[in-house]
Protein backbone atom coordinates (compact mmCIF):
# COMPACT_ATOMS: atom_id res chain seq x y z
CA UNK A 1 0.00 0.00 0.00
CA UNK A 2 1.16 3.57 -0.82
CA UNK A 3 1.28 5.78 2.44
CA UNK A 4 -1.31 7.72 3.17
CA UNK A 5 -1.28 11.21 3.84
CA UNK A 6 -2.67 13.36 7.36
CA UNK A 7 -2.34 17.28 7.43
CA UNK A 8 -3.71 19.49 9.72
CA UNK A 9 -6.11 21.90 9.03
CA UNK A 10 -3.22 24.96 8.96
CA UNK A 11 -1.80 22.54 6.42
CA UNK A 12 -4.52 21.75 4.08
CA UNK A 13 -5.47 25.25 4.01
CA UNK A 14 -1.91 26.03 2.04
CA UNK A 15 -2.87 23.39 -0.09
CA UNK A 16 -6.44 23.69 -1.16
CA UNK A 17 -5.68 25.04 -4.52
CA UNK A 18 -4.45 22.28 -5.51
CA UNK A 19 -7.38 20.24 -3.81
CA UNK A 20 -10.29 22.36 -4.81
CA UNK A 21 -11.03 22.57 -1.06
CA UNK A 22 -11.18 25.62 1.70
CA UNK A 23 -11.87 25.36 4.92
CA UNK A 24 -13.20 28.30 7.27
CA UNK A 25 -10.41 29.01 10.39
CA UNK A 26 -11.13 31.35 12.69
CA UNK A 27 -10.07 34.90 11.95
CA UNK A 28 -9.75 33.95 8.17
CA UNK A 29 -11.69 34.57 5.50
CA UNK A 30 -12.71 31.49 3.77
CA UNK A 31 -12.76 30.71 0.01
CA UNK A 32 -16.02 29.58 -1.14
CA UNK A 33 -16.72 25.81 -1.47
CA UNK A 34 -17.10 24.32 -5.31
CA UNK A 35 -20.89 24.75 -6.16
CA UNK A 36 -22.73 21.28 -5.58
CA UNK A 37 -22.02 18.66 -7.95
CA UNK A 38 -25.32 18.79 -9.82
CA UNK A 39 -25.25 22.30 -10.07
CA UNK A 40 -21.98 22.22 -12.85
CA UNK A 41 -23.17 19.93 -15.60
CA UNK A 42 -20.04 18.05 -16.86
CA UNK A 43 -21.71 15.55 -19.30
CA UNK A 44 -24.12 15.40 -22.51
CA UNK A 45 -26.23 12.66 -22.74
CA UNK A 46 -26.04 10.51 -25.41
CA UNK A 47 -28.82 10.89 -28.60
CA UNK A 48 -31.43 7.83 -28.72
CA UNK A 49 -32.72 6.99 -32.19
CA UNK A 50 -36.08 7.60 -32.93
CA UNK A 51 -38.60 8.32 -35.26
CA UNK A 52 -39.46 12.87 -36.00
CA UNK A 53 -43.29 12.36 -34.87
CA UNK A 54 -44.33 14.16 -32.35
CA UNK A 55 -47.69 13.70 -30.24
CA UNK A 56 -48.89 15.87 -27.24
CA UNK A 57 -50.57 14.11 -24.01
CA UNK A 58 -53.43 16.87 -24.01
CA UNK A 59 -54.36 15.74 -28.30
CA UNK A 60 -55.42 12.37 -26.83
CA UNK A 61 -57.39 13.66 -23.35
CA UNK A 62 -54.84 14.31 -21.11
CA UNK A 63 -55.91 16.99 -18.63
CA UNK A 64 -53.09 18.14 -16.56
CA UNK A 65 -55.60 19.43 -13.52
CA UNK A 66 -54.10 17.41 -10.86
CA UNK A 67 -57.70 15.95 -10.57
CA UNK A 68 -58.99 13.79 -13.07
CA UNK A 69 -56.72 10.39 -13.84
CA UNK A 70 -54.12 11.02 -16.97
CA UNK A 71 -52.75 7.28 -17.40
CA UNK A 72 -55.09 6.29 -20.31
CA UNK A 73 -54.61 9.34 -22.00
CA UNK A 74 -50.54 9.19 -21.74
CA UNK A 75 -50.54 5.30 -22.86
CA UNK A 76 -53.07 5.99 -25.64
CA UNK A 77 -50.10 9.12 -27.27
CA UNK A 78 -47.88 6.39 -26.42
CA UNK A 79 -49.72 3.86 -27.99
CA UNK A 80 -50.23 6.26 -31.15
CA UNK A 81 -46.63 6.85 -32.09
CA UNK A 82 -45.72 5.02 -35.84
CA UNK A 83 -43.11 2.26 -36.09
CA UNK A 84 -40.45 4.07 -36.10
CA UNK A 85 -41.23 6.15 -33.03
CA UNK A 86 -40.77 9.89 -32.01
CA UNK A 87 -41.19 11.92 -29.29
CA UNK A 88 -44.99 12.39 -26.76
CA UNK A 89 -44.59 15.86 -25.40
CA UNK A 90 -46.31 16.57 -22.13
CA UNK A 91 -47.07 20.16 -21.58
CA UNK A 92 -47.25 22.25 -17.91
CA UNK A 93 -49.74 21.22 -15.50
CA UNK A 94 -49.85 18.39 -12.78
CA UNK A 95 -50.60 15.00 -14.12
CA UNK A 96 -52.38 12.39 -12.18
CA UNK A 97 -51.13 8.86 -13.00
CA UNK A 98 -52.30 5.49 -11.46
CA UNK A 99 -48.85 3.51 -11.34
CA UNK A 100 -50.64 0.16 -10.75
CA UNK A 101 -51.44 0.40 -14.25
CA UNK A 102 -48.52 2.75 -14.96
CA UNK A 103 -47.32 4.75 -18.26
CA UNK A 104 -45.37 1.88 -20.67
CA UNK A 105 -42.90 3.33 -22.13
CA UNK A 106 -41.96 1.61 -25.78
CA UNK A 107 -39.48 1.59 -28.16
CA UNK A 108 -37.31 4.61 -30.00
CA UNK A 109 -39.58 7.22 -28.08
CA UNK A 110 -38.80 9.89 -25.88
CA UNK A 111 -41.13 11.37 -23.19
CA UNK A 112 -40.18 15.57 -23.13
CA UNK A 113 -41.91 16.79 -20.20
CA UNK A 114 -41.79 20.36 -19.59
CA UNK A 115 -39.71 21.91 -17.17
CA UNK A 116 -43.57 22.63 -15.18
CA UNK A 117 -45.04 19.32 -16.05
CA UNK A 118 -45.36 16.95 -13.19
CA UNK A 119 -46.72 13.51 -12.68
CA UNK A 120 -48.25 12.71 -9.46
CA UNK A 121 -48.56 9.33 -8.08
CA UNK A 122 -52.14 8.00 -7.60
CA UNK A 123 -52.61 7.21 -3.86
CA UNK A 124 -52.72 3.40 -4.10
CA UNK A 125 -51.84 0.39 -1.21
CA UNK A 126 -50.10 -1.65 -3.68
CA UNK A 127 -46.37 -3.19 -2.72
CA UNK A 128 -45.21 -3.02 -6.63
CA UNK A 129 -46.41 0.00 -8.92
CA UNK A 130 -44.56 2.27 -11.06
CA UNK A 131 -45.54 6.15 -12.76
CA UNK A 132 -43.16 4.96 -15.69
CA UNK A 133 -42.35 1.66 -16.71
CA UNK A 134 -40.00 0.54 -19.02
CA UNK A 135 -39.86 -3.39 -19.68
CA UNK A 136 -37.58 -4.88 -22.00
CA UNK A 137 -37.41 -2.04 -24.40
CA UNK A 138 -34.60 0.43 -26.26
CA UNK A 139 -33.63 3.56 -27.61
CA UNK A 140 -35.83 5.15 -24.86
CA UNK A 141 -34.83 8.61 -23.50
CA UNK A 142 -37.03 10.59 -20.80
CA UNK A 143 -36.45 14.20 -19.78
CA UNK A 144 -38.11 17.19 -18.16
CA UNK A 145 -40.47 18.14 -15.26
CA UNK A 146 -40.75 16.24 -12.32
CA UNK A 147 -42.04 12.72 -10.22
CA UNK A 148 -43.70 12.72 -6.99
CA UNK A 149 -44.60 9.79 -5.31
CA UNK A 150 -47.41 9.16 -3.19
CA UNK A 151 -45.43 8.29 0.20
CA UNK A 152 -47.15 10.41 2.28
CA UNK A 153 -50.70 9.08 1.45
CA UNK A 154 -49.98 5.49 0.72
CA UNK A 155 -52.87 3.91 1.24
CA UNK A 156 -50.88 0.90 2.33
CA UNK A 157 -48.25 -0.51 4.97
CA UNK A 158 -46.71 -3.14 2.64
CA UNK A 159 -43.64 -3.28 -0.19
CA UNK A 160 -40.68 -0.89 -1.05
CA UNK A 161 -41.38 -1.45 -4.37
CA UNK A 162 -43.33 2.11 -5.39
CA UNK A 163 -40.74 4.07 -8.08
CA UNK A 164 -40.71 6.87 -9.55
CA UNK A 165 -39.35 4.80 -12.89
CA UNK A 166 -38.33 1.13 -13.36
CA UNK A 167 -36.43 -0.02 -15.80
CA UNK A 168 -36.33 -3.44 -16.52
CA UNK A 169 -34.26 -5.46 -18.60
CA UNK A 170 -33.56 -2.40 -21.15
CA UNK A 171 -31.41 -1.00 -23.00
CA UNK A 172 -29.99 2.27 -24.15
CA UNK A 173 -32.20 4.10 -22.23
CA UNK A 174 -31.31 8.08 -20.87
CA UNK A 175 -33.05 9.51 -17.87
CA UNK A 176 -31.97 13.70 -18.18
CA UNK A 177 -32.91 16.57 -16.41
CA UNK A 178 -35.73 15.28 -13.91
CA UNK A 179 -36.66 15.63 -10.24
CA UNK A 180 -38.13 13.00 -8.21
CA UNK A 181 -39.49 13.00 -4.87
CA UNK A 182 -41.64 11.13 -1.94
CA UNK A 183 -41.84 7.90 -3.70
CA UNK A 184 -42.92 4.75 -1.43
CA UNK A 185 -40.02 3.08 -2.96
CA UNK A 186 -36.91 4.45 -5.07
CA UNK A 187 -37.06 7.72 -7.18
CA UNK A 188 -35.86 5.32 -9.82
CA UNK A 189 -35.17 1.76 -10.03
CA UNK A 190 -32.59 -0.25 -13.02
CA UNK A 191 -32.34 -3.99 -13.05
CA UNK A 192 -33.47 -7.02 -14.88
CA UNK A 193 -36.03 -9.61 -15.46
CA UNK A 194 -36.81 -13.72 -15.80
CA UNK A 195 -37.32 -14.92 -19.52
CA UNK A 196 -40.49 -16.72 -19.52
CA UNK A 197 -40.07 -20.19 -18.17
CA UNK A 198 -37.12 -18.75 -15.94
CA UNK A 199 -34.70 -19.95 -18.34
CA UNK A 200 -32.42 -17.34 -17.70
CA UNK A 201 -32.00 -13.54 -16.46
CA UNK A 202 -32.17 -10.66 -19.09
CA UNK A 203 -30.51 -7.68 -17.28
CA UNK A 204 -30.40 -3.54 -18.61
CA UNK A 205 -27.54 -2.11 -20.59
CA UNK A 206 -26.50 1.33 -21.72
CA UNK A 207 -28.18 3.72 -18.95
CA UNK A 208 -27.62 6.89 -18.50
CA UNK A 209 -28.80 8.87 -15.70
CA UNK A 210 -27.50 12.48 -15.60
CA UNK A 211 -28.89 15.78 -14.01
CA UNK A 212 -31.15 14.50 -11.70
CA UNK A 213 -32.53 15.19 -8.26
CA UNK A 214 -33.42 12.46 -6.47
CA UNK A 215 -35.21 13.41 -2.74
CA UNK A 216 -37.05 11.92 -0.13
CA UNK A 217 -38.16 8.87 -1.37
CA UNK A 218 -38.48 5.86 0.87
CA UNK A 219 -36.24 3.28 0.10
CA UNK A 220 -33.11 4.66 -2.73
CA UNK A 221 -32.71 7.83 -4.59
CA UNK A 222 -31.99 5.08 -7.30
CA UNK A 223 -31.21 1.50 -6.80
CA UNK A 224 -28.89 -0.37 -9.43
CA UNK A 225 -29.73 -4.05 -9.94
CA UNK A 226 -28.65 -6.74 -12.71
CA UNK A 227 -26.99 -4.00 -15.35
CA UNK A 228 -24.33 -3.17 -17.94
CA UNK A 229 -22.62 -0.03 -18.67
CA UNK A 230 -24.75 2.45 -16.67
CA UNK A 231 -23.46 6.14 -16.49
CA UNK A 232 -24.59 8.51 -13.49
CA UNK A 233 -23.70 11.70 -13.37
CA UNK A 234 -24.49 15.62 -12.49
CA UNK A 235 -27.15 14.28 -9.58
CA UNK A 236 -28.72 14.83 -6.65
CA UNK A 237 -29.77 12.13 -4.53
CA UNK A 238 -30.68 13.11 -1.01
CA UNK A 239 -33.06 12.80 1.98
CA UNK A 240 -33.97 8.90 1.81
CA UNK A 241 -35.15 7.58 4.74
CA UNK A 242 -38.26 5.06 5.79
CA UNK A 243 -37.97 1.09 4.94
CA UNK A 244 -34.08 -0.60 4.17
CA UNK A 245 -31.19 0.14 2.68
CA UNK A 246 -32.32 3.81 3.02
CA UNK A 247 -29.04 4.64 0.48
CA UNK A 248 -28.63 7.72 -1.86
CA UNK A 249 -27.87 4.85 -4.28
CA UNK A 250 -27.78 1.01 -3.81
CA UNK A 251 -26.15 -1.14 -6.20
CA UNK A 252 -27.20 -4.25 -5.69
CA UNK A 253 -28.18 -6.54 -8.12
CA UNK A 254 -31.03 -9.58 -7.37
CA UNK A 255 -29.43 -13.09 -6.87
CA UNK A 256 -28.06 -14.59 -9.23
CA UNK A 257 -27.80 -11.20 -11.85
CA UNK A 258 -24.45 -9.31 -11.30
CA UNK A 259 -23.72 -5.44 -12.11
CA UNK A 260 -20.85 -4.32 -14.11
CA UNK A 261 -19.18 -1.27 -15.50
CA UNK A 262 -20.95 1.31 -13.38
CA UNK A 263 -19.91 5.13 -13.77
CA UNK A 264 -20.48 7.56 -11.09
CA UNK A 265 -19.35 10.89 -11.83
CA UNK A 266 -19.79 14.52 -9.89
CA UNK A 267 -22.59 13.52 -7.97
CA UNK A 268 -24.35 14.74 -4.61
CA UNK A 269 -25.49 12.19 -2.00
CA UNK A 270 -26.08 14.48 1.28
CA UNK A 271 -28.64 13.16 4.37
CA UNK A 272 -29.53 9.70 3.34
CA UNK A 273 -30.61 7.78 6.39
CA UNK A 274 -28.17 5.08 5.56
CA UNK A 275 -25.36 5.06 3.31
CA UNK A 276 -24.67 7.37 0.76
CA UNK A 277 -23.51 4.82 -1.72
CA UNK A 278 -23.62 1.02 -1.34
CA UNK A 279 -22.25 -1.26 -3.45
CA UNK A 280 -23.63 -4.57 -2.44
CA UNK A 281 -22.46 -8.39 -3.92
CA UNK A 282 -22.09 -9.21 -7.44
CA UNK A 283 -20.93 -5.66 -8.40
CA UNK A 284 -17.40 -5.57 -10.54
CA UNK A 285 -16.37 -2.42 -12.07
CA UNK A 286 -17.19 0.42 -10.67
CA UNK A 287 -15.66 4.08 -10.75
CA UNK A 288 -16.76 6.82 -8.16
CA UNK A 289 -15.18 10.05 -9.59
CA UNK A 290 -15.67 13.82 -7.90
CA UNK A 291 -18.84 13.20 -6.05
CA UNK A 292 -19.54 14.51 -2.60
CA UNK A 293 -20.89 12.75 0.29
CA UNK A 294 -21.88 14.14 3.51
CA UNK A 295 -24.03 14.12 6.49
CA UNK A 296 -25.39 10.68 5.41
CA UNK A 297 -26.29 8.14 8.55
CA UNK A 298 -24.20 5.55 7.10
CA UNK A 299 -21.06 5.28 5.67
CA UNK A 300 -20.34 8.08 2.95
CA UNK A 301 -19.47 4.69 0.36
CA UNK A 302 -19.75 1.16 1.71
CA UNK A 303 -18.38 -1.98 -0.55
CA UNK A 304 -19.48 -5.61 0.62
CA UNK A 305 -18.79 -7.91 -1.52
CA UNK A 306 -17.38 -5.77 -4.67
CA UNK A 307 -14.63 -6.35 -6.97
CA UNK A 308 -12.40 -3.80 -9.30
CA UNK A 309 -13.10 -0.71 -8.22
CA UNK A 310 -11.87 3.02 -8.70
CA UNK A 311 -12.57 5.55 -5.96
CA UNK A 312 -11.40 9.05 -6.91
CA UNK A 313 -11.35 12.90 -5.86
CA UNK A 314 -13.97 12.44 -3.80
CA UNK A 315 -14.90 14.89 -0.83
CA UNK A 316 -16.10 12.10 2.08
CA UNK A 317 -16.95 14.39 4.77
CA UNK A 318 -19.47 14.22 8.31
CA UNK A 319 -20.86 11.07 7.82
CA UNK A 320 -22.24 9.06 10.92
CA UNK A 321 -20.26 5.97 10.20
CA UNK A 322 -16.47 5.76 8.64
CA UNK A 323 -16.21 8.00 5.11
CA UNK A 324 -15.36 4.77 3.51
CA UNK A 325 -15.61 1.05 4.23
CA UNK A 326 -14.73 -1.59 2.09
CA UNK A 327 -16.04 -4.92 4.00
CA UNK A 328 -16.67 -8.62 3.54
CA UNK A 329 -14.29 -9.32 0.69
CA UNK A 330 -14.26 -6.84 -1.12
CA UNK A 331 -11.34 -7.07 -3.65
CA UNK A 332 -8.88 -4.86 -6.30
CA UNK A 333 -10.16 -1.36 -5.40
CA UNK A 334 -8.19 1.69 -5.58
CA UNK A 335 -8.29 4.78 -3.66
CA UNK A 336 -7.05 7.90 -4.24
CA UNK A 337 -7.06 11.99 -4.17
CA UNK A 338 -10.16 11.99 -2.02
CA UNK A 339 -10.68 14.12 1.44
CA UNK A 340 -12.09 13.09 4.31
CA UNK A 341 -13.33 14.86 6.96
CA UNK A 342 -14.72 14.77 10.26
CA UNK A 343 -16.31 11.30 9.33
CA UNK A 344 -17.28 8.63 12.48
CA UNK A 345 -19.25 11.08 13.78
CA UNK A 346 -22.01 8.87 15.04
CA UNK A 347 -23.45 12.71 16.47
CA UNK A 348 -23.12 16.51 15.13
CA UNK A 349 -23.63 19.77 15.73
CA UNK A 350 -22.88 23.12 14.42
CA UNK A 351 -19.98 24.74 16.37
CA UNK A 352 -21.06 28.47 16.49
CA UNK A 353 -17.43 29.57 15.73
CA UNK A 354 -17.19 28.21 12.42
CA UNK A 355 -19.17 27.58 9.85
CA UNK A 356 -17.92 24.21 9.54
CA UNK A 357 -19.26 20.84 11.22
CA UNK A 358 -17.83 19.71 14.02
CA UNK A 359 -17.63 15.99 15.92
CA UNK A 360 -19.79 15.86 19.50
CA UNK A 361 -19.12 12.34 20.21
CA UNK A 362 -17.73 8.85 18.49
CA UNK A 363 -16.14 5.75 19.62
CA UNK A 364 -12.61 5.94 21.11
CA UNK A 365 -9.66 4.48 19.43
CA UNK A 366 -10.91 4.26 16.47
CA UNK A 367 -9.99 5.63 12.66
CA UNK A 368 -12.69 7.95 11.38
CA UNK A 369 -12.54 7.32 8.40
CA UNK A 370 -11.36 4.57 5.95
CA UNK A 371 -12.87 1.32 7.90
CA UNK A 372 -11.05 -1.70 5.48
CA UNK A 373 -12.24 -5.23 7.23
CA UNK A 374 -12.11 -8.60 5.26
CA UNK A 375 -10.83 -7.23 2.16
CA UNK A 376 -7.78 -7.87 -0.67
CA UNK A 377 -5.54 -5.85 -3.26
CA UNK A 378 -6.71 -2.27 -1.68
CA UNK A 379 -4.25 0.33 -2.66
CA UNK A 380 -4.45 3.65 -0.89
CA UNK A 381 -2.82 6.06 -2.23
CA UNK A 382 -2.23 10.41 -2.06
CA UNK A 383 -5.79 10.63 0.12
CA UNK A 384 -6.31 13.38 2.43
CA UNK A 385 -7.35 13.81 6.05
CA UNK A 386 -8.72 16.27 8.45
CA UNK A 387 -10.59 15.94 11.87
Amino acid sequence: MVPECRISRRDLIGRSVCLGLAIAMPGCEAAPMPVPAALVPRFKAPARSRGDARIDVREHGARGDGIHDDTGAFQKAVDALPGEGGTVHVPGGKYLIDPVRSVNLRDRMHLQLAPDAELVAKPNAAERAYVLHLNQVSDVEISGGRITGDRKRHLGRKGEWGHGIQVRASSRVTVRDMRFADCWGDGMSVGGIWTPGRTRRIVSEDIVIAGIVSTGNRRQGLSIGGSRNVRVHDSEFNDTSGTAPECGIDIEPDAPDSTFDVHIENCLMRGNASNGLQIYRRVHDVAVLDCLFELNGGYGILAIGASDGVISGNRVRHNRLHGLGLRGQTAGYRVSQNYFRNNNTRRVKLNRDSPDWVSVEGPKGTKPHVDINNASDISLATNFYAD
